[in-house]
Formats: structure tokens, sequence, C-alpha cells
């Protein structure tokens, strides 16, 4: 039997390919909000044939950061007051969860603590270079679960909150050191055992992010 991949592992390949750069252009806010992205675009622009375009387009409707309503194009999620609500609660809901079984265990995942290493290291200030250390902060905590599926769950709902934050211009930042002093109490939490503690730091925490990015859009 021929171990060469086949037209159907290549098509795979192709529309891998074009979903994770059209993610790209939507999360650093290349392709604006209510952008249409159509298929006739997107075969054009990435030379790929029409149904590789759509089922990239499905993907990224999937995966919340297209919209397709009845009759029409899909285009970019335009961010409003209702979705970064929705948006951070659902990332509360997950996070407090996986800091009670962390707690648990008295368990303090690793990656968490050097990405805050790296907040911390920072100057102090409000610094956009701080988003990126800071979401892989909170994703260490969801990683450490050890559930391929809680962890896939969550991957939509981080790219939906750097959705938020592209599309909220001028967002206002925390200082780094305040950041970093608010993960470092929920990882002191987590290590005592006191998950309930670690669950309403972070409440809080998500909740002040949540405020800025809503006044952003008033």
């Amino acid at each position: 039997m021929s171990n060469v991949p086949g037209p159907a592992l290549e098509v795979v390949g192709v529309v891998d390919a074009v979903t994770q750069r059209l993610r790209t252009r939507i999360l650093s806010g290349d392709l604006r909000p209510d952008t249409a992205v159509t298929e006739a675009r997107v075969s054009q622009e990435y030379a790929v044939a029409r149904p590789s375009a759509k089922a990239a387009i499905e993907q990224l409707v999937s995966a919340g950061l297209l919209v397709r309503t009845a009759h029409r194009s899909a285009r970019v999620v335009a961010i409003d007051a209702e979705v970064v609500r929705d948006v951070y609660r659902t990332r509360t809901r997950l996070e407090s969860a996986a800091l009670r079984e962390l707690a648990h265990a008295g368990r303090v995942p690793s990656a968490a603590a050097e990405a805050n290493a790296e907040i911390l290291a920072m100057p102090a200030g409000p610094d956009p270079a701080t988003v990126d250390p800071d979401l892989r902060f909170h994703r260490a905590l969801i990683h450490a679960l050890g559930s391929e599926r809680t962890s896939r769950m969550y991957a939509s709902v981080l790219d939906e909150v750097r959705l938020c934050m592209a599309q909220v211009q001028g967002r206002r930042l925390l200082d780094a050191a305040a950041i970093a002093d608010q993960h470092q109490a929920m990882l002191a939490a987590v290590a005592d055992g006191d998950g309930e503690r670690a669950a309403r730091l972070l409440t809080e925490h998500l909740a002040a992010a949540e405020e800025r990015l809503v006044e952003a859009l008033a």
C-alpha cells in the first residue's frame, strides 16, 4: 500500500493553511469588522479552489470569527458590548473551574508562572506587549488540566478575546506590574489550596478587563 498522501489530505492541508492566514488577518485587525469574506475573494487572493475557500470560511464561522446570516456572505464579527460581556463571562466560568481544580491538587502550572515572570520583567506602565504573555498565563491554567477537549474549547474563546482587543482601538491597558501582581495572587491561592480565593481573584481581574473594553467601545 502506498504511503503517499492522497488528494483528500492535500485539500485538508490547503484548507488549514488558508484558514490560518485568514484567522491571523482577522485577529490582527487587518480585516475590519463587518468586512465581507466571500468564496470568490478568498479563492482569488490565495489561489485556491472555491471548495477549499468555502471550507476555510466555514471553519472560521464555526470558530466565531466570521458570521453568516441568511442570504449574505460571511463577514468579520463586529464586536459590541454584549459580545464582550458574553466572552468574558465564558472565560470566567472556564478559568474559575480550572483554578479550583488546580488548587484542590495544590498544583501551580509552571507555564503560568513563566508567562507571569515575563510580565513582571517589563517596564512599569501600560504596554501592548503584555497582551501575549497575559493570554499565555490564562491559557496555561486551562492546559494544566490535561484535557484536550477543554483546551480546544478554550482556544475558541481566546480567539474571541483577541478579536475584542483587535477591534477596540485605544483600549485601556493595565500597568504591567499590576497585571503581574494579580496573577501572582491567583497562583499563591492555588498553591495554598484555596480554590475559592483564586476564583474570586480571577473574577475581579477579568471583570476589570471587561469593563475597560466596554468603556472603550462606548
